[in-house]
């Protein structure tokens, strides 16, 4: 897969011209930083888009689209939430139809690797999936859900980029760049669906809501927020990206959706500050 180069592009709508020059001026402080911003208040008619229909590595960001399309197939009767499922650690490459191994060293949670071989309800897999971004629930969940279906939910919801291909750590299809790639108008474009109820992503809205707002990774977009601000939302990490996606709610008024998506940061705490920073911007502008 190709991904493409940042090509400048910025999209303002309402008032917000001098946000973008404020987030202009933060991201040129960091060399050879790029970055995708989609900051969408439909409350109060602003919207900021910066590359956002640049093509990022996904990383973990597509297990929001994941959780959707897997919640929908509950509402349709695929299955249910407490149903168990065997947990193994074998996965087959889409690159070659080769079987991988997931590793509990190179996975944000390792507590899962205890239970391979017994029966882990979806519901349990599903919420270790989001709050700590595990990658072994991720591909046991793909295996029920189907990255085509996944793919096939972003498109209907008018997400014309993003593209989920296959689960994680699969290293013969990422050496061959085949990647799960994102935008940060996708990423928005997904979150507003969760965040307005839109009737294509079933009827589990607020369940959705409820385990985004439990993730546990919080020095990105909350950290540049005031103490006690609700932020669903879902990271992502691999070499020289971080990325964040989040739906903010003020204390004082209705949420904003806010996508952060970097590359060509090689060290994630310069990264975090900077997708703190954007936030804490975009959350002073709406707020004024």
């Amino acid at each position: 897969m190709i991904v493409h180069a940042i090509l400048f592009a910025l999209q303002v709508q309402g008032g917000a011209d001098s946000l973008s020059r404020d987030i202009e001026a933060r991201i040129a402080q960091i060399p050879g930083a790029q970055v995708g911003v989609a900051y969408v208040d439909e409350a109060r008619g602003n919207s900021l888009y910066l590359n956002a229909d640049t093509v990022f590595h996904a990383a973990s960001t597509m297990k929001v689209p994941v959780m959707m399309e897997l919640f929908r197939q509950v509402d349709t009767g695929g299955f249910s939430l407490d149903q168990g499922v065997l947990l193994v650690n074998e996965f087959r490459s889409i690159a070659d139809s080769s079987m991988f191994s997931v590793g509990a060293g190179d996975d944000s949670d390792s507590t899962l690797y205890r239970k391979i071989g017994a029966r882990v309800p979806v519901n349990e897999l599903l919420h270790l999936m989001i709050t700590r971004s595990s990658n072994l629930a991720t591909n046991q969940l793909m295996e029920i859900v189907g990255a085509q279906s996944v793919t096939q939910l972003i498109r209907k919801l008018g997400g014309q980029r993003m593209t989920v291909y296959r689960g994680v750590q699969d290293l013969k299809a990422f050496d061959k760049g085949l990647n799960n790639v994102a935008t940060a108008r996708d990423l928005a474009i997904l979150l507003g669906a969760i965040k307005d109820a839109k009737p294509e992503i079933g009827t589990h809205s607020k369940d959705m809501l409820d385990i985004l707002f439990a993730q546990e990774f919080n020095d990105q977009i909350p950290a540049g927020l005031p103490p006690g601000t609700k932020v669903a939302h879902k990271t992502g990490e691999i070499t020289a990206h971080s990325h964040d996606a989040a739906i903010v709610y003020p204390a004082s008024r209705k949420p904003y959706v806010l996508v952060v998506l970097t590359r060509g940061i090689p060290d994630p705490k310069v990264a975090a500050s900077l997708i703190a920073d954007l936030s804490r911007l975009v959350y002073q502008f709406a707020t004024r």
